[in-house]
């Protein structure tokens, strides 16, 4: 595990300490695959975490002359909020609405995302279909490369040890440009890519293609291209037998990689349905955004932009107090600086309302506020909550009332062996705080981060209806 934990207030002083530290110090933007490797062992040389969260101005997106640009704070769901990608750049903001559940998106980046280097990554499939480039910056100074060059091998990149990764810039997709991103799961939400897919393509004004972009995810070591099948597609309409072709072509240009989520064979099959599908509503000129008009994000009133940085940086060594306040009440703890922000809620703030079900991110159980925006809190590093504030299930209850969310839980029966009721109520008060009266869609997308081992969500989603009731007055608790 890490021994010092730094909480920088600029790029310049993150920079400083990768200089300082090659080779054993890594980022913190959102962090949520590196605590869980750092848990399992994985990275034995790191013993320096530069956490870059409370630098205001790095979690936007803007057009910038020819190029969108994405900076390194940017989460999957700002980029799902982002009018102007869901209209130049949508592959990238499908692929970022099938990342894990709203807690994970408002915490998991684009940025590490390209740096963790996994084929399965949902958003390396689209930015390198839209021809993507990434700006490495060092003490040394910056260098911009495309997307397609950063990957050296399966989860290597040419990233230098005392680089960061500055913007991510995208080529808005132009008026005759259209494009999607696909993904084969095993389940609807919370699901690694088994196969996915991104296709770009440009039409002319008789509706032949000019250009094709074929990107295909979760196949090979990288992310790879299919040259034969998009070289096959120039000059073509896209016809029922050309659409056919192509996907035949992209099947037959990977070896598929054969794994416990698939086959190679089935992988071949499913990388011919998927760029057929794609190429197929691309033909058909319909709506091609399935993106929710108002997706639950769970995100707090600053829709988890950062407002509020450091005054100074801050480094947490293994006795530096941890100051936060944690149910409005103001906490200092000088211990737990090497843990997660789960136990260190439950071990030292001997808060024990969230549970810890699966320890990376796949139940819910341990969902809190963190500075207003719900989080898996087994996923964030305790020295994230210094200066931070911090909601736990013990600090829902409105006064003397409980929150109506508690109440519905109480009068629906919607608890059974109790142990996910604390990530479901955390989940249910923040949707009611974004919209009012959720509809069913909304509910299910807002607890699609939220597991219950005693299938009981009949009740839970009643109990949602009857708190989305109660908060818009129809209903007394």
């Amino acid at each position: 595990m890490w021994k010092a934990y730094h909480s920088v207030s600029s790029i310049a002083e993150a920079s400083a300490l990768l200089d300082e530290h090659r080779g054993a110090a890594r980022i913190v933007a959102g962090g949520t695959d590196l605590i869980i490797e750092l848990e399992r062992g994985q990275h034995p040389q790191l013993n320096t975490l530069i956490d870059i969260t409370r630098v205001p101005g790095l979690d936007q997106i803007s057009l910038a002359g020819d190029r969108i640009v994405l900076g390194p704070l940017v989460t999957h769901n700002h980029v799902v909020a982002s009018e102007l990608i869901r209209e130049r750049a949508l592959p990238l903001a499908q692929a970022s609405w099938e990342v894990g559940a709203p807690q994970i998106r408002n915490r998991a980046t684009i940025a590490g995302n390209l740096i963790t280097a996994s084929p399965a990554n949902d958003t390396i499939t689209p930015l390198i279909a839209m021809d993507a480039e990434v700006t490495l910056a060092s003490l040394a100074g910056e260098r911009t490369i495309k997307l397609k060059d950063f990957y050296s091998g399966f989860r290597q990149t040419v990233l230098r040890s005392d680089e960061l990764l500055r913007a991510i810039r995208i080529p808005p997709m132009r008026d005759d440009q259209r494009g999607l991103f696909l993904k084969l799961g095993l389940r609807r939400a919370q699901a690694i890519s088994v196969v996915d897919a991104a296709v770009v393509v440009q039409l002319d004004g008789s509706a032949i293609v000019s250009d094709a972009r074929i990107a295909l995810g979760s196949v090979a070591a990288t992310i790879v291209r299919c040259a034969a099948a998009e070289d096959f597609l120039l000059g073509q309409p896209l016809t029922r037998d050309v659409i056919a072709e192509t996907g035949r072509l992209a099947s037959q240009s990977v070896k598929p990689i054969d794994d416990v989520r698939g086959s190679a064979e089935y992988r071949s099959e499913m990388v011919k349905m998927l760029v057929v599908r794609a190429l197929r509503k691309l033909a058909s000129g319909s709506r091609l955004d399935n993106i929710p008009a108002r997706p639950p994000m769970l995100w707090g009133a600053d829709e988890g932009i950062v407002k509020r940085g450091l005054p100074t940086a801050i480094a947490h060594l293994p006795d530096t107090p941890i100051k936060s306040c944690v149910n409005g009440v103001d906490v200092c703890i000088a211990a737990g600086q090497r843990k997660s922000l789960l136990h260190w809620l439950r071990d030292e703030v001997k808060l024990p309302g969230a549970k810890e079900g699966c320890a990376e991110g796949e139940c819910g159980a341990c969902t809190v506020f963190l500075d207003d925006v719900a989080v898996m809190s087994c996923m964030v590093h305790a020295p994230r909550a210094h200066g931070a504030e911090i909601l736990t299930v013990e600090g829902l209850q409105r006064g003397e009332a409980l929150h109506p969310i508690q109440q519905a839980f109480i009068d629906q029966a919607a608890v059974q062996c109790g142990y996910c009721t604390p990530g479901f109520l955390m989940a249910g008060a923040k949707l009611l705080d974004e919209i009012e009266t959720p509809d069913s869609e909304q509910i299910n997308y807002s607890i699609s981060g939220n597991l219950c081992r005693c299938t009981g969500y009949y009740k839970i989603v009643e109990a949602f209806h009857q708190a989305a009731r109660m908060n818009a007055g129809l209903e007394q608790g």
